[in-house]
Order: structure tokens, then C-alpha cells, then sequence
């Protein structure tokens, strides 16, 4: 972020970004847009500059994860960068052995089962995050160069994975449907499950911090699994742990979002600046349930290859919708599909910035 610029507003001659203005709760001039997973394996300079590297090493070289993180603002003129990485990294960066497996997903070489295994893995520290803050800095450094005369520049989202995902991933050793192991250990054994999600809400929260203290202008939680939960069980076992995560960050916006989450948007909103929606729940029914919070979202991915008029359609609604919100950040109701057209991704970025905000 330029020197002499508040997170929330301007106190120099810079004028706050658009992104900033949304997660504040105001309405900026222009609608701010920037798509979960931008940076990946829809562009074909990130498969260019990817090939050969595994995708946890990709994540660790800070000039590497730099340009990454840059390649779709060049490309979209999107609102924000969100920071390449992975959800992996704070345990990989804590000493956990794991690694992202081709077609499948992340694989723990050991499963967190027993009482025994949480107690030997939550005496680990997240360890060194000079790769990570290096590459923040590499990036923070570009977006922060505008062409003369132009004051605008272009925050960096910072982000970590959600206790519960987390926790999910090193109970059930590898991905999950239905996370069996990972909702059984929560009542079988309550103190275990409590010390293992106070855990990793620490690792992911002070991931965040790490990166805000380098120089990401926000920050934003995911959960992709806390949608097979439900609501009493994410209320009473999961949700304090994000919001601790969530409070180890301090002096930018933090959003938090889900998937599958409409039953539980007004627990997820407790501790967060701002809630992302998927594309499950209209927005103006989310604006309903987290009253007075911004809103991101929530284009549903699947548009994006069903022709420009349905995409166009689509994407006009969910601006309206959004407008029962104090703040709207347009997004996807999830990650962009690898398989997308980027310049798909670029005309709407076009046709997102010429609606009225």
C-alpha cells in the first residue's frame, strides 16, 4: 500500500480504491471486482511460468508467487490482487507433512486421528514466513506504481484457509465429501477437537497477519468445507475458532467466506468486515441475514462458459441484488474454473465497471 494511506480512507492526496470503499460499507464511483482464484490455471502465462514446479514450491518462491499474484491485474484490470498460495502453505511453513497431489487434491503423509496426534502437532509454530512476506512486498511494490497523474492503485488481498477446512483436511488425511473422521472427532472427543481448531486458527491468523504487516490491504478467510456442517454444530465447535483466526488481524478488512454456507452467513458474519457469498444464496437474501455488512459475491462460475448473454444477465442481477447491501464487492459465488476463457474474465471485468454502482 502507498505510503501515507489509511486501509479505510485517505490521508494524503491517494484516493481509496474501490475494493476499500466497498469493504468499508460505502459505494464507490465504480463497482469493485476481482475473482477468487484469478491467479491460476485459466491463464496461460500462469501455465507458462508454472511448468515444471510443483505447486507448494510454486507458492514458496516469493518471485515466483509475485507474478503470479500480478498476472490476471495486467491481464482483467481487476480491483484487487488476491495473493497466490494455498491454504497448505501455513502447515507445510509449520512442518506438517503434506503435499498437493495431481488430480486429487492435498495429501497428509499422516492422518490427525488420536488425542496423541493433536498434542505432538499443536506444539509446532507456523515457523519462517520470509518467503511469503517477500513475495507480499514484491507485489504490494508493482501495485503501488501508477501511471503519472493517476492516484488510484490496486490492493493486495491477503488470505488463509478457515480453522474448520484446515482441520478437515488433517483429520480426513486427503479430500473429503462428507468429512466423516474430521465431524466425528468434533463429538468424540471435544477437547481434542478444541485444541486442534484453536490451533489452526492460530497458524491461519497469524498467516494473515503476516501478510497484512507486509503490506496487503485485506484479508479474506475461506472455508470450503463449513457448509456440510450444520448450524448448531458450526455455531457451538467451529465459528469461535474462525473468529479467533479472524481477530489476529488488525488494521485491514477481513472477509470471510464459504461455500454451501447460506444457513450459516449470520455466524460467519460475527468477527468479519465482510461476508462473501456463493452463488447458492441471492445476494439480497444474504443482505437480509448480515444486516449492515458488505457483501461479495457471487456470479455463479458456471456462466462464464454458457454464452454472453446469460453471463451478461446474470451478472446485471446480482449488481441489483447487491444494492440492498451497504457495500458490494462483485465476485463469483466461487473460484474461476480452469477451463475458463480469460477473455470472458476481461469483458466482464468491462461490463462490471459500466453499471452503476
Amino acid at each position: 500500500m502507498p505510503s501515507g494511506v489509511s486501509i479505510y480512507g485517505t490521508i494524503a492526496s491517494v484516493t481509496t480504491p474501490p475494493l476499500l470503499q466497498a469493504l468499508a460499507g460505502t459505494r464507490p464511483r465504480t463497482l469493485p471486482v476481482w475473482f477468487m482464484r484469478q491467479a491460476g490455471r485459466s491463464l496461460p502465462e500462469y501455465r507458462e511460468v508454472r511448468r515444471g514446479v510443483a505447486m507448494l514450491d510454486s507458492c514458496l518462491r516469493p518471485e515466483l508467487a509475485a507474478e503470479i499474484t500480478l498476472q490476471p491485474v495486467r491481464r482483467h484490470n481487476v480491483d484487487a490482487a488476491i495473493f497466490f498460495s494455498d491454504i497448505m502453505v501455513p502447515l507445510k511453513l509449520a512442518g506438517v507433512g503434506v503435499d498437493i497431489a495431481p488430480g486429487i487434491g492435498p495429501v497428509m503423509d499422516a492422518p490427525v486421528r488420536t488425542a496423541s496426534d493433536v498434542a505432538a502437532l499443536v506444539t509446532r509454530e507456523l515457523g519462517d514466513v520470509s518467503a511469503i512476506t517477500d513475495a507480499v512486498r514484491l507485489v504490494v511494490a508493482e501495485l503501488s506504481q501508477t501511471p503519472s497523474g493517476d492516484a488510484s492503485w490496486t490492493p493486495l488481498i491477503g488470505f488463509a484457509g478457515a480453522p474448520f477446512t484446515l482441520a478437515a483436511y488433517l483429520v480426513e488425511g486427503r479430500p473429503s465429501r462428507d468429512h466423516l473422521a474430521a465431524r466425528a472427532m468434533m463429538h468424540a472427543d471435544p477437547a481434542s477437537w478444541n485444541a486442534l481448531l484453536t490451533w489452526c486458527a492460530r497458524i491461519s491468523g497469524e498467516f494473515m497477519a503476516a501478510q497484512v504487516a507486509a503490506g496487503a490491504s485485506a484479508v479474506q478467510l475461506f472455508d470450503s468445507w463449513c457448509g456440510s456442517l450444520s448450524l448448531a454444530d458450526y455455531a457451538a465447535r467451529v465459528a469461535p475458532f474462525s473468529r479467533e483466526a479472524l481477530a489476529l488481524v488488525e488494521g485491514a478488512p477481513r472477509l470471510h467466506f464459504g461455500t454451501g454456507t447460506g444457513h450459516l452467513l449470520a455466524e460467519m458474519a460475527k468477527g468479519a468486515d465482510a461476508v462473501g457469498v456463493d452463488y447458492r444464496t441471492p445476494l439480497d437474501e444474504a443482505a437480509s441475514l448480515v444486516p449492515g455488512k458488505p457483501l461479495q459475491g457471487n456470479i455463479d462460475p458456471a456462466l462464464l462458459a454458457s454464452g454472453w448473454d446469460a453471463l451478461e444477465a446474470a451478472t446485471r442481477d446480482v449488481v441489483e441484488r447487491g444494492r440492498r447491501a451497504p457495500g458490494h464487492v462483485v465476485n463469483l459465488g466461487h473460484g474461476v474454473p480452469p477451463e475458463t476463457d480469460p477473455d470472458v474474465l476481461t469483458r466482464l471485468v468491462a461490463l462490471i465497471h459500466s453499471l452503476p454502482a
